[in-house]
């Protein structure tokens, strides 16, 4: 891999630092004309609506002479040292390779969640002792939404990206805004985040019976709640540590964080089971939130520590990007929680129906959100890269970068979707009919997955649309907007299913209510934030879930035939994954192309 970087331009000099105080909000401004050099890699990428034969495959980008030497391409991208490594921060092939890495220790964390998931299943079943413990789950649950995967990434994957581009640019010294930026908001955040932790502590018993009236062990409940209430500073400081590594290029640490959650869990649950019973999977929870701090503090120690400039685009904008101020907390903290509040809805509801119910929802849940997951993963590593196009003010570039990922985020969870409805019973029974879990529990939890299924597409949408909205750190409510629209369509039609359907109306509400917020924010991601065209994007879209639809059919017919649930759920997946592939491969999908084209040259080299 060369170096992709461009001499930099001479730039006036640096505006003040990264504030998080009111009085610093400030306008958007454009990078200044003629200050910006091409950044070759992500300006060659094809849109999905203008695809070109011989355009780039994700996991190369052209070469731009002269090129300094760059280290060994065997050499993970959190390893990589100098300004070189920083140049080439935004190239195709470092993007790939970053994305590879984060995906594989995403799938390695969510690997170790269905153990997890097994163990607690195995252990305590899917009666009201794992009721109790669910209920309690829902704190760390909405402190990961909140505090890991949205509200605080958000918010500081923007500001660490602007404060690394005035840092490139030269700032007096004694004033490194990273630095400036780290002293003025993490002391806040830690007093927060303790005053949070406490209250939840403290106010437990009352929360149990808000989240889950007539539960049948609410004293369970509320010991667990205690426990997990550590999350609310734990997974703070995670989601601070992971958001300032990916500024810098460094997507290591943020990726191990959940692999060493779940591996905490299943170790204090199998350690001290015998003595607390469910409450060691909330003491699990507890020590698991410490470990996310600890594993990332000498990752990030080293990349604050470092002088070296952050050469890329956004240095090009002359830090002239709006800083993150105040206002821009309230729209992504909305967000959030109401994106997480659909947990809480559920639960709600599922609370008067028969023990078990919101043990179904739960384990139906967290697998059918694993193709969700993986389809994150590229939009995890090229939001910095938007984030800083955003700041220098090349909407063009991130309006390229926010089209191919989100037909390549579409693509891999309408497979995955295509595969959950598929082989839903197979797949349950293979991860987690054992032990106090039988039969029936499988039946039940696979139908509430095929619901699920359906709204996977619509969190996909949001999960990656949610990072064009907020990328150019300024305040923007319409997200939000959205979010709690799909919210009271949650709400009320899963008031009016449960009686008629039960479960499956709660999981049918989820589905309609998340796909209605996605439809809202596809719509207006191009007058509120980045050009995409909605017409080819949803064209686009429309071919893929037409393929995913015909793969689901001859997944299910395969899966049925053969009576080995191993076997069937494997032959399954097979079957959706060719389907699909020469479907959209007819149906001119976007991206498909690309993700083909590897196998094509093989082939023709081959003959």
């Amino acid at each position: 891999m060369t170096d992709t970087r461009q001499p930099l331009p001479a730039v006036p000099p640096p505006s003040p630092p990264v504030s998080l105080s009111p009085s610093s909000a400030r306008t958007p401004t454009e990078a200044p004309s003629g200050t910006s050099a091409p950044e070759p890699s992500l300006a060659s990428e094809p849109s999905p609506s203008e695809p070109s034969p011989s355009a780039p495959s994700p996991s190369s980008s052209p070469e731009s002479p002269p090129s300094p030497p760059e280290p060994s391409q065997s050499s993970p991208p959190d390893s990589r040292e100098g300004s070189g490594a920083r140049g080439a921060f935004s190239s195709g092939r470092f993007l790939a390779r970053a994305a590879f890495l984060t995906a594989l220790l995403t799938a390695a964390g969510a690997l170790l969640g269905l153990v997890r998931d097994q163990t607690i299943a195995h252990l305590y079943g899917a009666g009201p002792d794992t009721d109790a413990f669910l209920v309690a789950w829902t704190v760390p649950e909405v402190a990961a939404t909140l505090l890991i995967e949205d509200a605080m990434a958000l918010i500081l994957v923007p500001a660490f990206s602007l404060a690394l581009a005035r840092r490139a640019a030269g700032p007096p010294p004694g004033q490194d805004p990273v630095l400036l930026l780290l002293r003025t908001t993490l002391p806040r955040l830690c007093l927060a985040l303790s005053a949070g932790a406490a209250l939840l502590i403290a106010t437990a018993p009352w929360v149990v019976a808000v989240l889950a009236p007539g539960l049948p062990e609410p004293r369970l409940a509320v010991d667990c709640t205690r426990l997990t209430a550590t999350c609310a500073f734990t997974f703070g400081m995670a989601g601070y540590c992971s958001a300032a590594l990916r500024a810098h290029g460094s997507f290591l640490a943020p990726a191990m964080i959940y692999a060493v959650y779940n591996t905490a869990i299943i170790t204090t649950m199998l350690v001290v089971t015998d003595r607390w019973g469910v409450r060691a999977a909330a003491a699990g929870v507890a020590l698991g939130g410490v470990l996310m701090v600890l594993v990332q503090v000498p990752f990030l120690w080293r990349r604050l520590t470092e002088r070296r400039p952050v050469a890329d685009s956004a240095a090009k904008g002359e830090g002239n990007g709006p800083p993150v101020a105040l206002a821009l907390l309230a729209p992504v903290v909305v967000f959030a929680l109401s994106r997480q509040s659909q947990v809480l809805i559920e639960r709600f509801l599922a609370a008067p129906l028969p023990a078990g119910a919101i043990s179904h929802l739960n384990y139906a849940q967290k697998v059918a959100q694993i193709p969700m997951t993986l389809s994150m993963m590229l939009c995890t590593v090229t939001f910095p890269v938007i984030a800083r196009a955003m700041a220098a003010g090349e909407t063009d570039r991130a309006r390229r970068r926010v089209e191919r990922d989100l037909a390549l985020a579409g693509m891999i969870v309408l497979v995955g979707a295509a595969t959950v409805i598929a082989c839903a019973p197979q797949i349950i029974e293979v991860l987690f009919q054992r032990g106090a879990f039988d039969r029936a529990d499988t039946a039940a939890t696979a139908d509430v997955m095929r619901v699920y299924a359906l709204g996977l597409l619509g969190h996909t949408l949001v999960g990656a649309l949610v990072r064009c909205y907020f990328s150019a750190a300024r305040p923007l409510w319409f997200p939000a907007l959205a979010m709690l629209t799909g919210l009271a369509v949650t709400t009320g039609a899963g008031a009016l299913l449960v009686g008629v359907w039960g479960v499956l109306g709660i999981a049918a509400a989820n589905a309609l209510g998340i796909t209605l917020t996605a439809a809202l924010m596809l719509h207006g991601v191009g007058r509120h934030s980045v050009p995409v065209d909605i017409r080819s994007m949803t064209g686009g879209l429309v071919k893929l879930s037409s393929a995913a639809a015909a793969a689901t059919g001859s997944g299910w017919l395969c899966g049925n035939l053969i009576p080995s649930p191993v076997l069937g759920a494997t032959a399954a997946c097979a079957a959706v994954a060719a389907v699909f592939l020469v479907i959209a491969r007819a149906l001119q999908a976007p991206e498909i192309d690309t993700l083909l084209r590897p196998l094509t040259r093989k082939l023709a080299h081959a003959r």
